[in-house]
């Protein structure tokens, strides 16, 4: 790990914030030792916690802001009236160059914007995707987009491949890694226009840094089949709620089992050390924090609900793709693939559709109306 990693962090954002920043880093510290961090938030409730963790304090540079994005705010607010705001700050000090990454568990709609607005898009990127690692039999596996993009193109998933490819090599160490499309089917026919020009695209390209694996379905998705699943933001983001959602059902019925009778009572105490092991693959925190990708910079969005562990886990996601710099080796692939140039011209019919169907807006009012979208996913990290 190099020596000069710094992470900003928006230390007022999420539903516990700023305790489970602090506490965060306590326990991401020993892990990544090196690392120091831009603190953004409010001096009065940061510092009688970073006087609690004096270890922390070394670590820490304190840049005090009373502003913070609220949970309720839209993008259109944020990006109006949160220039000042401890997440915008922290998003400008990656614009700036002063940290590699920004971790942030605030409103996902609002730093979507403002990420967009400060960082830009890469070269030979259409539009951001939030990506993340759901549990596997063979470890983790990366999945996007998870809701940043309700409606995408076949331009748009090819541009998710090769990030998402970048994200598995840097966070998971798969080299090469291994892709597919999401698709309710893994024959060629099937599946809607979209995803099957996608697919030809992905066979087409030459010595790619990543092996096409082809289509998988739903049920690929938590076999580990590949280590990349690509799809668009609205099918992404329901499969991962969906989820989320068996995990819970999963665990109400174990628990509702082991407290039915006397001798499930016995049992549960026999298979306590598995189910540890079981509660501990399962556990939210363990993949918490959602990237965005295909910015100007690296950005984390940690779940707003979640405690210091998680969050903890977020900052690490930060400090791994720091480390193997990763926004430099998605530009080098983008441009040994020509990619802007090999996208422009699909982009721009897409854009012109996009124009006719919303009156011909300027470009900034597209924008607005775009995150605004995502803001109904209100913590796809």
């Amino acid at each position: 790990m190099p020596d000069n990693i710094v992470i900003a962090l928006d230390a007022m954002g999420g539903d516990h914030a700023p305790d489970i920043v602090i506490k965060g880093i306590d326990i991401v510290r020993v892990q990544f030792p090196k690392a120091r961090y831009l603190l953004f938030g409010d001096q009065a409730r940061l510092e009688p916690l970073l006087r609690a963790y004096p270890s922390v304090r070394a670590l820490c540079e304190l840049r005090h802001t009373d502003e913070a994005v609220k949970s309720e705010d839209k993008p259109s607010q944020a990006l109006r009236k949160g220039r000042k705001s401890s997440m915008r700050l922290a998003i400008d000090a990656v614009r700036n160059g002063e940290a590699g990454a920004i971790v942030s568990a605030g409103n996902t709609g609002a730093l979507m914007a403002m990420a967009k607005i400060s960082l830009r898009m890469m070269a030979g990127i259409d539009r951001p995707a939030i990506a993340s690692v759901l549990p596997s039999p063979r470890g983790e596996t990366v999945m996007l987009d998870l809701g940043a993009n309700v409606e995408c193109d076949a331009d748009n998933l090819v541009q998710f491949a090769f990030m998402g490819a970048d994200f598995a090599r840097a966070v998971l160490g798969r080299v090469p890694p291994r892709v597919a499309l999401l698709n309710v089917g893994i024959e060629d026919l099937k599946g809607n226009d979209t995803i099957r020009e996608a697919g030809e695209r992905l066979k087409a390209i030459e010595n790619p840094p990543f092996d096409y694996h082809g289509f998988v379905e739903g049920d690929d998705i938590t076999r580990g089949v590949v280590d990349v699943i690509v799809t668009d933001g609205f099918t992404g983001n329901v499969a991962l709620k969906t989820a989320e959602g068996v995990v819970r059902l999963f665990t109400d019925f174990l628990r509702a089992g082991f407290r039915s009778s006397l001798m499930s009572k016995i049992g549960y105490l026999f298979a306590r050390g598995g189910l540890n092991i079981l509660k501990e693959r399962l556990d939210p925190r363990a993949y918490n924090g959602g990237v965005l990708l295909g910015l100007n910079g690296l950005c984390v969005k940690s779940h707003g609900g979640t405690d210091e562990t998680g969050f903890a886990n977020a900052i690490g996601v930060a400090i791994e793709m720091v480390s193997d710099d990763m926004i430099e080796k998605m530009r080098s692939n983008f441009e040994t693939f020509d990619m802007a140039e090999k996208m422009s011209n699909n982009a721009s019919s897409f854009d012109s559709g996009e124009n006719q169907r919303e009156g011909a807006v300027p470009s900034s009012k597209k924008l607005a109306t775009s995150v605004e979208a995502t803001d109904t996913v209100k913590d796809a990290g």
